[in-house]
């Protein structure tokens, strides 16, 4: 430490720059109103506001990347919307979570809730397909049982499918189309050209 070699009223302060791998001198600009102690304070409170301000930082970007991923689910969304119910469950969503201002309900018809679409496997199992973030919760928090199947394809945003089964393993003809069920939505949902 340098600190001894301080002394009121120096403008500057030599020291060692411990970053550079030859070990050059780097000179420290001092207020020469304050003391030693005084001015080695004010650059440790100045390191410790660094310090938080860059903790907060990389918390504000990681939300930032997953508010970013999020909208990417509702642009999906949006370019997947077959109903005028679909789009309104979109605006509701981003209304919950402050991204939109809320419309006024009086102003607009009232519309049935957009439900997950469901078929029936070959081997008669339902099959239930996920086409929003609300469907998808929908699915996740109320209709699938624990021992029910689900699936989605990895890497692509949303469409979730549920095989419900009971805990039963259904025949690998009903998975096989409950997995061409999610490849089919999934490449629908962003924007691929299905065939």
């Amino acid at each position: 430490s340098n600190l001894h070699t301080m002394e009121r009223g120096m403008a500057t302060l030599r020291a060692l720059d411990f970053y550079d791998p030859e070990g050059a001198e780097v000179d420290i600009k001092l207020d020469p109103l304050l003391t030693p102690q005084q001015n080695a304070a004010k650059f440790y409170k100045e390191y410790a506001k660094a310090k938080t301000a860059e903790k907060v930082l990389a918390q504000q970007l990681l939300q930032g990347e997953q508010e970013a991923e999020y909208l990417a689910t509702v642009l999906d969304e949006l370019s997947r919307a077959e109903s005028e119910s679909d789009l309104a469950e979109i605006r509701q969503e981003l209304e919950a979570g402050g991204y939109v201002r809320p419309a006024d309900r009086r102003k607009q018809p009232k519309l049935p809730a957009s439900r997950p679409m469901e078929f029936t496997s070959s081997d008669g199992y339902r099959i239930l397909v996920g086409r929003n973030n609300r469907q998808n919760d929908q699915l996740s928090m109320k209709t699938a049982r624990k021992d029910d199947l689900w699936l989605h394809i990895q890497k692509f945003h949303g469409t979730h499918v549920i095989i419900s089964c009971a805990g039963v393993r259904p025949p690998d003809r009903t998975v096989t189309e409950a997995a061409m069920l999610a490849a089919f939505y999934s490449q629908a949902k962003n924007g691929q050209n299905v065939p």
